[in-house]
Parts: structure tokens; C-alpha cells; sequence
């Protein structure tokens, strides 16, 4: 039986209080401090300040609410206990409400809450507000088990997201190990100081490569030969000597291009709020690659290198600024977004990925713009790439996109439970057919 209660009826809310500026350090002293959504991820806050003084606390579990400005309505976990400032509310079920069946009643009727906020530019959510809004909610007991539901999707969600994660550490440790570090190379060069003999040097390279020490190699040698010689045609790709460049010592045979050499940075395209639809084809803007901002759509008619369509390269380059893989549906990119075209005959889209990744910050520092700080399109153009031979590239690429191509059957299978959790949404907080919902998924 569905029945429409105040707010305070399935959940209890703590609004937060910010301690005075003297009692906050960024040296982890005291409890963790929220006060917005700053450090918000995913999922769990990773929070910067700290404070001996908190005066109001999430508990581990509760549900983090943005409250104020323009993030009004923004939410996530809370991992552990938090100090909450004024910018932030925690929220538990109660009365028997799970607390991620709470979230998903705040999710379904957040427009309507919004609608009911106070604020003359931006939303202020109010305890009073929250308290007395009205929601239609199903019985405890039934909640309960529309929970279970949404905690599934949830979890297996966060676990793609986390293995996506780890996944892109690896590929960044490879890159690093190869491209910025040079260890296979100075493994090389470091066995032959030693006065090593041709087999030592490949065996050093072997071993920076693989993470393995020589009994180690040994091991692999006699239980899988096929591996072991694998790695060994890796290490030979590797030089052992280096030469200078303008980026400083390089491998030897390796070369340094200008990035307009090998990609093609194309200009999204400007839009007054005017054009913006309601349906069409979606508008990539830099808020949505970090989930932020609604979808807003477009009618126009292209051609066809403005449209952005999966595992694109693109490159956000005003406010916060960094390269993204697309994982989205064809769309149409924003102006404050480039579309980076590698030429792949020299190197895989991943791999400039992965070093633009690395030179961002770099490039932070020679950017310009009076508000906010923004990079030019000739800034991009001009910088320097640091390019492998044609054999260690190819080699690279063997390795990473399989890395990327899990990535992103990860990704894909996330938007299909966060679609498939949002079409059964209405039906799981009601409780309307929740039996032969549950049993379907």
C-alpha cells in the first residue's frame, strides 16, 4: 500500500554548521570537512579540510546533500564520519526507509523539491522544506525489498567504476614506465656499465618490464616458455643507449613531433542558450564529463567533424580543463571542447591520451583568460610529443587497447543498470509490481 508522508517520516536530517576558518587545516588534524560539493566523486567524498571543531557530523552510510548555490541537489555516500558545513545536509532513513531507497525518493522527486526551494539565483534547500515535503512512498517492508534491488545496481555500478579505475592506473604505469621514466632503456644501459654481457641487458629490461625479479624470470622461462619469450621480443624493441633532444635525453632513435604533426585539433561548436532543445541530438558540454549539468540537445544539422561518437579523443580546454575518452552516444561537442584527431598510422589515440594526460598540468601554467584559465588552440598545437619507434609503438598499442576496450565494455554495461535502475525507479519506490520486477533483472 503506497501512502504519501512528510519527508520526516522516512528520514531524519542533519543541516551542517561550518566551524570558524581558524578551527579548519588542510593537514588532516580532526574529522574530515564537507562543506559542498568540492569533493564530491562518484560516490564517496574525497575530502582536502580538516577540523578539531566540527559542530555537526554525517554518519558512515548517510546520504550527503548539496543544499545551497548551484549544486543544489548534487549527493553522495558518506564512507565515514564527516563535519558538515552549512553547505551540506546528511539524510538516513528511518522508521524502517532504507537509507539508498531514501536517495532514490530524493532523486525521483528532486525537481519537484527544487521547484520548492528558496533562493533568488540559485536553490536554497531549508530543513523545514525538506521535512514537511511530501513524498508517495511504499510500505517499510516492501521498501526493504525494492532496496535490495537498488543496492545491487548500485554496487555493481561502483565496482565498474572502481575495476575502470584500476584499469586506467595500469595503462598509466605502463606509459610512465616506458615513455616518461625510460626504464626498460636505462635497465639496458645500467647492466652494461655493469660490464654485462648482450643476454644480462635483456634480461634488466625483461625484469623493469614485468615487474619480476630474475628467479622470477626463471619461473616463467619453465612453466609458460610462450610468455617468457614474449617479453623478450618486448625488451628488444627497447635501445640501450640515449641521445639529446629538446625535450632533454631520450632513447636513442626515438624523435620528439609537434603535436599538430600527428593530430588535428578541431574546434567544437559555440551555441547561444537560445538553440539549445529539450531533444535532437545530445550537446557535450564540460559539465557532463564529470556528471555534472542536465543533457541539453540540438536540431541543427552538422557536418559531420562536429560530432563526437565512442571512444573519440576529446579535449576540455576552459575551466577544467583535461583530455576524456567519449563513452557516450554521437553527440555533438560544445566550443570549450576540441576533438583531437591522431593520425593512428603513427600512434593510437590512447597513447596521446596518456601523455596530454601527463602534460596537463604543464599546460595549466601557460594558459591565459581573464575569469577562467583556458588554453589556446595554437598552446595545443605547439607542444611537444615525445614518439617511440615504429615497432614500440605498435607494441604499446597491443598492450593498451585491450586495456581500453575493457574500460569501455565496463562503461557500457554501467549506462545500461543506470537505465535500466532509472526506467524501474517510479515502480521500485512505490512498490507497484516490485515481485516481477525484482525477479526480471
Amino acid at each position: 500500500m503506497n501512502s504519501k508522508l512528510p519527508f520526516s517520516e522516512i528520514a531524519e536530517v542533519v543541516m551542517g554548521q561550518s566551524p570558524t576558518k581558524e578551527n579548519v587545516n588542510s593537514e588532516s588534524n580532526g574529522f574530515p570537512l564537507l562543506n559542498g560539493p568540492t569533493e564530491f566523486t562518484a560516490r564517496y567524498p574525497n575530502p582536502v579540510q580538516f577540523t578539531t571543531a566540527g559542530k555537526k557530523f554525517s554518519q558512515p552510510d548517510d546520504i550527503l546533500f548539496c543544499v545551497r548555490g548551484s549544486t543544489t541537489g548534487r549527493m553522495n555516500y558518506s564512507d565515514q564520519k564527516y563535519a558538515i558545513g552549512r553547505g551540506i545536509a546528511a539524510i538516513r532513513g528511518k522508521n524502517g526507509y532504507p537509507t539508498p531507497y531514501v536517495r532514490a525518493v530524493i532523486e525521483q522527486n528532486l525537481e519537484r523539491l527544487l521547484a520548492a526551494a528558496t533562493g533568488s539565483t540559485f536553490p536554497n534547500v531549508g530543513r523545514d522544506l525538506l521535512l514537511n515535503f511530501e513524498v508517495e512512498v511504499t510500505s517499510p517492508e516492501r521498501a526493504t525489498l525494492a532496496n535490495e534491488l537498488i543496492v545491487s545496481l548500485e554496487d555493481k555500478i561502483e565496482s565498474n567504476r572502481q575495476t575502470n579505475q584500476t584499469l586506467e592506473q595500469i595503462a598509466q604505469a605502463i606509459f610512465k614506465s616506458w615513455f616518461v621514466d625510460f626504464e626498460p632503456v636505462k635497465a639496458k644501459i645500467e647492466a652494461l656499465a655493469a660490464g654485462g654481457s648482450a643476454d644480462d641487458t635483456e634480461l634488466a629490461a625483461m625484469s623493469v618490464i614485468s615487474a619480476k625479479n630474475l628467479d622470477e624470470l626463471n619461473s616463467l622461462k619453465a612453466r609458460n616458455p610462450e610468455a617468457f619469450y614474449k617479453l623478450a621480443q618486448t625488451a628488444t624493441l627497447f635501445p640501450a643507449a640515449m641521445q639529446d633532444s629538446e625535450l632533454g635525453e631520450i632513447p636513442e632513435g626515438w624523435e620528439v613531433k609537434q603535436l599538430s604533426d600527428i593530430c588535428q585539433v578541431i574546434n567544437g561548436r559555440a551555441y547561444k542558450n537560445t538553440e539549445f532543445k529539450t531533444e535532437g541530438t545530445p550537446i557535450v558540454r564540460i559539465q557532463n564529463l564529470s556528471n555534472e549539468g542536465k543533457t541539453v540537445y540540438s536540431d541543427l544539422d552538422l557536418p559531420p567533424e562536429k560530432y563526437i561518437d565512442r571512444e573519440d579523443f576529446i579535449y576540455a580546454w576552459s575551466a577544467t580543463f583535461g583530455p576524456h575518452i567519449w563513452r557516450g552516444p554521437k553527440s555533438i561537442y560544445h566550443y570549450h571542447i576540441w576533438k583531437m584527431e591522431v593520425d593512428e598510422s603513427v600512434i593510437s589515440r590512447y597513447f596521446l591520451y596518456l601523455s596530454m594526460f601527463r602534460k596537463t598540468e604543464a599546460m595549466k601554467n601557460a594558459g591565459t583568460g581573464s575569469i577562467f584559465t583556458h588554453l589556446t588552440k595554437k598552446i595545443m598545437e605547439y607542444q611537444h610529443v615525445l614518439i617511440g619507434d615504429q615497432a614500440i609503438n605498435k607494441k604499446f598499442s597491443d598492450i593498451i587497447v585491450p586495456i581500453f576496450d575493457q574500460i569501455s565494455s565496463l562503461k557500457s554495461e554501467s549506462t545500461h543498470l543506470a537505465d535500466i535502475r532509472d526506467v524501474l525507479l517510479p515502480k521500485l519506490l512505490t512498490g507497484d509490481g516490485l515481485t516481477s520486477e525484482v525477479e526480471c533483472v
